[in-house]
């Protein structure tokens, strides 16, 4: 069993965004529009808000994107007027930004302005009551259409600042292993050690953590999306630790597994196959083949050991500006890796008695392989 070490594990210098290379926001709206036609739309009114950060830069909690076939307005109210003009405009993005109490009036504008026939609505994030009132108040005599994942589509391919930033964001996870592995030989909660893992990051730089940081221990181990609780951690655990962190809206996302003292055989033989499922799976990604199949590798190796049915979920998905995106990494997907999209390689194993082992990588695909972005050796025994 290897010791944990992380890349610049004494780095304490914050990232800075300034040096990262810059995204090229202004061109996803282009690409977009590619996708009006397949899907019989003039226009698209964006509500889903990660969707409207990632066509304009904007970050506030409150707006409305319309995309038209050769512009777009940014609807917002007076908390986010100045905000979102100084957004777009730092990233690059030419759209009227409308400060208004009442949206319904503005969007109705713009969308008659626009001289949209067939308006699409983001048919994940538009509510039933949303649909009714848009079809009978704002949009009564314009056809609506639901589209689904027009701009998720898009974001699947990462600019370079985009994977740098997630690049940035799994160094930082890294680093903050590295620095406080060794608590788990002093026997803490695993809400203790997960506090501390969190604090790491945010001191190295982190935004936020990626999500609610999972440490399971021993018994714990065997629950795939446990939170930390009061259980203190014990010689002979296996730890299950899935953690990353946020930088300028980007995700990473890392699974690792660590024994405290030495493993039992079964324990042992659960990490070793684990380990040889995570590696075919990270062998089979590449641009162009489709995501079950990466999904078959991980699965059949676990599958010869005779547990598979201790493999409990899918194989992986896509990061970015969501800690779970498209593309989805499972047997039953229908997506395939294209170059530059961002996934990860998770499989696990899950027995009760022993505990639980997950290996997880975020890797970037190419055209011929990947590579990855954790770097954290995969065990260590503390």
């Amino acid at each position: 069993m290897v010791p944990v070490t992380g890349t610049g594990a004494g780095a304490t210098e914050r990232p800075r965004v300034m040096d990262l290379a810059a995204m090229d926001v202004a061109r996803r709206a282009a690409e977009l529009r590619c996708a009006f036609e397949p899907a019989g739309i003039d226009g698209l009114l964006v509500t889903n808000l990660t969707n409207i950060r990632y066509l304009t830069g904007f970050t506030g909690s409150a707006g409305l994107l319309l995309v038209s076939g050769d512009g777009m307005t940014l609807i917002t109210d007076g908390r986010y007027g100045q905000q979102a003009s100084s957004q777009l405009a730092a990233a690059g993005v030419d759209a009227a930004v409308e400060v208004a109490s009442s949206q319904q009036a503005v969007v109705v504008a713009a969308v008659t302005s626009a001289g949209i026939g067939r308006l699409g609505l983001e048919a994940a994030s538009v509510s039933w009551s949303a649909q009714r009132t848009y079809a009978g108040t704002w949009f009564p005599s314009i056809e609506l259409v639901p589209t689904a994942d027009l701009v998720e589509h898009v974001r699947e391919i990462k600019d370079e600042g985009e994977i740098q930033r997630i690049e940035a964001a799994a160094e930082i996870a890294d680093t903050a292993l590295a620095q406080v592995r060794s608590l788990l030989a002093e026997s803490p909660t695993e809400t203790e050690f997960g506090l501390e893992l969190d604090t790491a990051m945010r001191r190295l730089g982190a935004d936020d953590v990626s999500f609610e940081t999972i440490v399971a221990s021993g018994p714990n181990g065997a629950l795939p999306h446990h939170r930390p609780g009061n259980r203190t951690v014990a010689e002979g655990d296996l730890v299950v630790l899935d953690f990353g962190a946020l930088v300028d809206g980007y995700h990473s996302d890392m699974t690792r597994t660590i024994v405290v003292g030495e493993p039992s055989a079964v324990q042992r033989r659960m990490y070793d196959v684990v380990l040889e499922s995570q590696a075919a799976g990270v062998a089979a990604v590449a641009a162009g083949v489709d995501a079950a199949d990466v999904d078959r590798a991980c699965r059949s190796v676990i599958a010869a050991a005779g547990w598979e049915e201790a493999f409990l979920h899918g194989t992986g998905h896509g990061v970015g500006l969501d800690i779970h995106e498209a593309p989805r990494v499972g047997k039953a997907s229908a997506d395939r890796l294209s170059d530059r999209c961002v996934v990860t390689v998770e499989p696990g194993v899950y027995l009760p008695e022993h505990g639980g082992v997950r290996i997880e990588d975020t890797v970037v695909v190419t055209s011929d392989g990947c590579r990855p972005v954790t770097r954290t050796h995969k065990l260590a025994a503390v």
